[in-house]
């Protein structure tokens, strides 16, 4: 199929299945350890719609498949009666056997603690097939189970589920606590780059179910989270992060990585970057992205990502080829290299186009627009810039590794994007950020917009 220009959504919004990369026997071949079928953790994006079976099925089938029990924590939810029961009516919809545990701080008329310390609730949920949390408050997670820094014994029987072969699982909040470090609170992406990432506050200690490897983001594109993900893997010394996408999971299992869903995740390796400590603030150069779609994979010992096969049996874009003909014919600059998609796009748009390397920023524009210009005709007073000027470049570009794979048998237009190369560097922004174009010329008056016949 033809690759059209109009990549919103850029990576798919077209159908929600996709050919599986591997089937349930492949993996279980691939790295469990002799003798048992080794535990896997599920982390599911955010916003994961009921009718998304790609991402339901999958689940229970990992369980145990029809009849599978399910033991649901909505300990982050606002409302953990309403969350838990509409989980539970979707997960017996697709043919598990769910569980209300009601250990969740926000429950009315419950006694949380009674019942998250209760030695008979304890060995009921250690008894299950799968444990599935909730989103909300990924903080009230940890502090519910984790008091004070130590593993409650509900805790340690949901880790014995995860011990045995049994499945982990969480949507947005749910899914944050799957790393050993988490975002705790830190809703504003640029604050972060700027420096705001306090332990306790910004960050915190997650419950490390899928070990010290990898850094999970959510609702990750959609809310343009790779301003906050890069500071914090490299705060906490990080090699490998994974932003997943919202109504998309990522399954974890020994070394493997496989997405499925509506969408995709970002795949972010620190293992070449460098970082500058005489420019001051935030800035890295030489990060490798990758954009794992629905259907891919990626095996983090080998550091190889496998698209789909249905990638593999149709286009492979190699923007290095001596005959590569980019179907893009201009490049691109983006203003707001956080917005909603907006780093995915710009990937597609580098490894299909022109260019050799594109560029964008991320900056505060209402902070700008604040800053009070020097009079006109008067220079600017030396000083040093206000926090409202701090802005920072992304820089993609083209590497001698960099490949993409497109199909459109999906019925959307769908890329994998693999090691883009990617320099954020901290720039001085102009205050104003605009101004009013000059006055019109004297004599000439509005008209209506709009003449009548």
């Amino acid at each position: 199929m033809k690759r059209r220009s109009w990549m919103a959504q850029a990576v798919g919004l077209g159908m929600a299945l996709s050919s599986p990369a591997w089937t349930l026997e492949a993996r279980a071949q691939s790295t469990a350890p002799s003798g048992a079928r080794q535990g896997l953790v599920m982390a599911l994006g955010g916003s994961i719609r009921f009718d998304n079976t790609a991402i339901w099925t999958r689940l229970i089938q990992e369980a145990g498949g029809k009849g599978a029990r399910f033991a649901i924590f909505a300990t982050a939810a606002g409302n953990p009666d309403r969350t838990a029961k509409r989980l539970q009516r979707t997960l017996e919809h697709y043919g598990a056997k769910a569980e209300i545990i009601p250990v969740a701080p926000r429950l009315k008329d419950v006694d949380w603690r009674s019942a998250r310390d209760d030695p008979r609730l304890i060995e009921r949920v250690a008894a299950m097939d799968a444990v599935f949390f909730s989103g909300g408050s990924q903080g009230l997670i940890v502090d519910t189970l984790r008091p004070e820094g130590q593993d409650s014994a509900m805790l340690s029987a949901i880790r014995r589920v995860h011990a045995r072969g049994g499945v982990l699982a969480g949507t947005s909040a749910g899914a944050a606590i799957m790393s050993a470090w988490m975002f705790r609170d830190a809703p504003s992406n640029l604050a972060v780059l700027k420096g705001q990432l306090r332990d306790g506050q910004e960050i915190d200690r997650g419950l490390g179910f899928i070990g010290n490897d990898f850094f999970i983001d959510q609702h990750f594109l959609r809310r343009g989270r790779i301003g906050r993900l890069l500071p914090a893997m490299r705060s906490k010394g990080y090699r490998w992060g994974l932003g997943i996408e919202e109504d998309t999971a990522a399954i974890f299992w020994g070394n493997q990585v496989e997405v499925v869903g509506a969408r995709g995740a970002l795949l972010v390796d620190l293992g070449q970057a460098e970082h500058d400590d005489r420019l001051g603030p935030f800035n890295l150069r030489g990060v490798r992205l990758s954009f794992l779609d629905r259907g891919d994979r990626h095996d983090l010992a080998s550091g190889v990502s496998t698209p789909s096969t249905t990638k593999l049996s149709d286009q492979r874009i190699d923007p290095n080829a001596p005959d590569f003909k980019p179907y893009f014919e201009r490049g691109s600059f983006y203003a707001d290299m956080l917005g909603d998609n907006v780093i995915v796009r710009a990937m597609v748009q580098l490894v299909d186009g022109p260019q050799r390397e594109l560029r964008g920023l991320a900056f505060n524009g209402e902070g700008l627009q604040n800053v009070v210009p020097p009079a006109p005709g008067r220079r600017p007073p030396a000083r040093t810039p206000s926090e409202d000027e701090m802005g920072f470049e992304f820089r993609l570009y083209v590497l001698p590794e960099t490949l993409a794979y497109y199909t459109g048998a999906l019925g959307g237009e769908d890329y994998t994007v693999l090691r883009v190369g990617l320099d954020v560097t901290p720039v001085r922004m102009n205050a104003p950020l605009y101004q009013p174009w000059p006055q019109p010329k004297p004599g000439l008056k509005a008209r209506p917009a709009i003449r009548k016949p």
